[in-house]
């Protein structure tokens, strides 16, 4: 049922297309990956994401300023008996004007959201909940760049609770100098039948950097440092007051003809962000990623990370390899008559 009408929707607007748009777009991204966590030794979840996202787009550039887009997006897992494990809808529309950027309605968080560190929002959500259903708003120019966003994750019945978060990031860049922030705030409510003993409960986290980029002024491809905090929020309505355990962020990043290291270091008090990295959990925490992105052919990338974990004595590792594969076009239509 679900295809059928995704089906209907391109149909449709691609008879909208013959009469009123100025140019057709098209986009098709494949995305396939295997990650596997091997976390056992310090009792966090180990599992293997492997599985492949198809994703294709069809859309109407309507002048330089307004965008349409419809599509969705199909997650198989390997191993599973089914044709697909989920399909996403996507829809939405885009607003572009000089620094500007509107979305709203059902679109991909890659290169929107993407940026975020694993702390505040983890990157499982790349795996599981490609797409942002709601609203982001963006500017940016040479120097300055701020998003707010609001992503509705649960809609209220009488046995869902109603689930949304809400955040925004942004950076300004001087030269080699940047400071850097992010925040997000899960709102979890009640479903429509009460439960007994249940509360409404706020979830979120801020974190702020300060760094140096010495990209192009080393003989590396990219150097960056940067030191900063990390502070998490967490209560249950009528049940006690706010819970504001804060941290210490360090973090290393260079990469050299497409070799990459990263190493992020964490010291501070234990954090409970709902959606954030579970190595968070710890009182001390430090990761080490080895990455490669091996140049595979025009509109391919991948990448492969080996990860390191260091906490409570322990170190749990990763094994992350993805290609992605992304082929865009447009083809300019002129208006006519529907008769």
């Amino acid at each position: 049922m679900r295809i059928k009408i995704l089906l209907t929707i391109i149909l449709l607007s691609s008879a909208i297309t013959k009469i009123y748009a100025q140019e057709i777009e098209g986009n098709l991204n494949i995305h396939t990956f295997a990650d596997n966590r091997e976390y056992a030794r310090s009792n966090r979840f180990s599992q293997t994401i492997f599985g492949l996202r198809f994703s294709p787009e069809l859309g109407l550039l309507l002048d330089s300023t307004h965008r349409i887009r419809v599509g969705f997006n199909a997650l198989h897992e390997f191993g599973s008996p089914k044709f697909t494990n989920k399909i996403d809808p996507v829809v939405y529309y885009q607003f572009t004007k000089q620094n500007w950027n509107f979305y709203m309605g059902m679109f991909p968080r890659r290169d929107l959201l993407s940026d975020f560190p694993r702390a505040v929002l983890n990157d499982t959500l790349s795996y599981y909940r490609p797409n942002v259903e709601g609203m982001l708003l963006k500017y940016e120019n040479e120097n300055w760049k701020q998003l707010l966003f609001i992503d509705w994750t649960s809609r209220q019945t009488a046995t869902d609770r109603e689930n949304f978060i809400f955040g925004l990031s942004g950076q300004y860049k001087k030269d080699m100098f940047f400071i850097s922030h992010y925040a997000m705030m899960l709102h979890n409510a009640g479903p429509a039948i009460d439960i007994p003993g249940d509360h409404i409960e706020d979830n979120g986290a801020l974190a702020v950097k300060v760094g140096l980029d010495f990209s192009g002024k080393t003989f590396l491809d990219s150097l960056t440092f940067n030191t900063g905090g990390l502070m998490s929020f967490e209560r249950e309505r009528s049940v006690g007051g706010w819970k504001t355990p804060k941290g210490l962020l360090l973090e290393m990043a260079a990469e050299y003809h497409r070799f990459g290291i990263t190493n992020s270091f964490y010291k501070g008090e234990a954090h409970h962000i709902k959606d954030g990295d579970q190595f968070y959990t710890a009182k001390s925490y430090n990761r080490l990623d080895l990455s490669w992105r091996p140049k595979i052919y025009k509109g391919i990338e991948g990448k492969f990370t080996l990860s390191f974990h260091f906490l409570d004595g322990v170190i749990d590792s990763q094994q992350a390899f993805a290609i992605r594969y992304n082929i865009f076009g447009n083809k300019t239509l002129r208006k006519h008559s529907s008769n």
